[in-house]
C-alpha cells in the first residue's frame, strides 16, 4: 500500500522504544498516527535492541522517581494488553563507597520520596544476599523493592504491535530528510519529507530519533542540541558451575548498580543461561553513521570489581559474550522533552538525550509525548528539568552536586 500523501493527526519519526511507545499512546487515543523508521524495524544500530535493560527507582535526582513508578505500572498494563511479559521483576541493590555523593543522594531521594529502603553495611549485605555479594568495610549498600529486567527488543515489538492494533500505520526503511512548517493559516501543521521524496502531512510531529536526533533537529530547524552519541559495550560473564540458580531472575538476586569509579550496572541472569550481565556505564563518543563498532573500553577495572563483589562465583577472567549499544548523552545526563519552538511552535515535539538510563521510563515518556501533542502540557509531571532552554542558561544544563555516573573514553585509532 502507498501511504505517501496521506494526512495524519500525528507523525512520529523514529521507531525505537520512545517513538513506538508514543505511537501506541497516540493511536489508542484515536489519533490517526504514522510511525516512521529509517532502518528496518527492530534493527540493532541504535539504543532500543538487545536482551535486557534494568528498571530501578533509585536515582540521585528526585524527579525521576515518580516517572519510574508510573512506568512500572504502565509496563504491566501494556503486558496485559499484549498477552506476554517483557518486564521481569526483581529487587534493586545499589552499592558504593560510603562517602560517594551520588549514592548519598540516592539515599536522600529514597527518604524524600518515602521509598521503602534498607541501608546496609558490609556484614548486613553478606547476610541479606547469602554471601553472593560482598562489599568493602567502607562501602554501604541500599536495597529497594522496585527493580528488575525489561526485554528491550520484545518491548519495542510489543508497543508497535499495540499501535497497529489501535489503528496506527507503521513504515520502516523510510529515512526522514526534514520536517517543514506548512505556512497556511487554514490548514497549518507540518510536512514530513523522506529522503526518497515522499511527503506526509500531519497536524503534529514527534521526533524521537535516538542517536540521530541531534542531526535531524539541526536539519529541521538549525538548532544544535547538545546530545552526543556514544557507543557502549554490554558484557556477559559466566557464573561458575553449580551457582547458576543463585544469580538467576525469579529468585532473590537483584538488579544492581555500583557507584564510584568504575560505575557499573547489572541484571540477574535471564537471557543467556549461566551468564550474568555486568557492564561499565561508559563508552566512546561517535558519529552514529560512522561508528567504531568496537573494541570497547578496557575491562581491567570491571574484572577487578567482579572478582571483589561476587565472592569469586562469577568468572572475572573475561566476558563470555559482548554486545554493542548506543547512548545519546546530554551534558547533565537528563532527558530532552520539549516543543521545538521557533516557527514550529508546539507543532513539533522533540524527545531525546535519554543518556543510557531512559529505556525503563519509555511508557511514561510515550504518555507525556501524547499529552504534549494533544493538549500542550503533560499531566502530573514536571518537565522543567527536560527543557531545551536549560542549555542556553547553562551549557552544562542542570546543576548537580555529585559525581559523573557515565564516563567517556577515547576510541583506539
Amino acid at each position: 500500500m502507498e501511504f505517501s500523501g496521506e494526512n495524519f493527526d500525528v507523525i512520529v519519526v523514529g521507531a525505537g522504544i520512545m517513538g513506538s511507545s508514543a505511537a501506541y499512546q497516540l493511536a489508542k487515543r484515536a489519533q490517526k498516527t504514522l510511525l516512521l523508521e529509517q532502518f528496518d524495524f527492530l534493527h540493532h544500530r541504535g539504543s532500543s535492541h538487545g536482551e535486557s535493560r534494568t528498571i530501578r527507582a533509585t536515582y540521585p535526582e528526585d524527579y525521576y522517581h515518580p516517572m519510574v513508578l508510573e512506568s512500572s505500572l504502565l509496563w504491566e498494563h501494556a503486558q496485559s494488553e499484549i498477552g506476554y511479559k517483557v518486564y521481569f521483576k526483581a529487587h534493586q541493590f545499589d552499592m558504593g563507597p560510603s562517602e560517594n555523593k551520588s549514592l548519598r543522594s540516592v539515599i536522600d531521594s529514597c527518604r524524600k520520596n518515602s521509598v521503602p529502603h534498607q541501608v546496609l553495611d558490609c556484614r548486613q549485605v553478606l547476610e541479606k544476599y547469602s554471601g553472593r555479594i560482598e562489599i568493602p568495610e567502607n562501602w554501604v549498600g541500599v536495597a529497594t523493592e522496585l527493580g528488575g529486567v525489561i526485554k528491550p527488543t520484545k518491548a519495542v515489538s510489543m508497543f508497535q504491535t499495540l499501535a497497529i492494533k489501535n489503528g496506527a500505520v507503521l513504515r520502516d526503511n523510510t529515512e526522514v530528510k526534514t520536517v517543514l512548517k506548512v505556512k497556511d493559516d487554514v490548514r497549518g501543521g507540518v510536512t514530513v519529507v523522506s529522503s526518497n521524496g515522499e511527503e506526509f502531512w500531519g497536524k503534529k510531529c514527534v521526533v524521537t530519533a535516538g542517536a540521530w536526533v541531534g542531526k535531524l533537529v539541526k536539519k529541521i530547524s538549525g538548532l544544535e542540541l547538545p546530545i552526543q552519541a556514544v557507543e557502549t559495550s554490554v558484557c556477559y560473564w559466566r557464573i561458575k558451575k553449580g551457582d547458576e540458580a543463585d544469580y538467576a531472575v525469579g529468585g532473590d538476586f537483584p538488579s544492581f548498580a555500583s557507584y564510584g569509579d568504575p560505575h557499573v550496572y547489572g541484571t540477574p541472569s535471564l537471557e543467556y543461561p549461566g551468564l550474568i550481565k555486568i557492564a561499565l556505564h561508559r563508552g566512546y563518543p561517535c558519529d552514529p553513521d560512522r561508528r567504531p563498532w568496537g573494541p570497547g573500553p578496557s575491562l581491567d577495572s570491571l574484572k577487578e570489581l567482579i572478582q571483589g563483589r561476587f565472592a569469586g562465583r562469577v568468572d572475572s577472567s573475561g566476558p563470555a559474550a559482548t554486545q554493542l549499544c548506543m547512548y545519546s548523552m546530554t551534558p547533565d545526563k537528563d532527558f530532552v522533552i520539549d516543543f521545538l519552538g521557533g516557527e514550529f511552535g508546539e507543532d513539533v515535539v522533540v524527545a531525546g538525550g535519554f543518556s543510557g538510563h531512559g529505556f525503563k521510563m519509555a511508557p511514561v515518556v510515550g504518555r507525556i509525548l501524547a499529552d504534549l501533542v494533544l493538549s500542550g502540557e503533560a499531566q502530573g509531571v514536571e518537565l522543567r528539568h527536560f527543557r531545551i532552554a536549560r542549555f542556553k542558561e547553562n551549557p552544562k544544563g542542570n546543576v548537580k552536586d555529585y559525581e559523573e555516573q557515565v564516563s567517556f573514553s577515547v576510541p583506539p585509532q
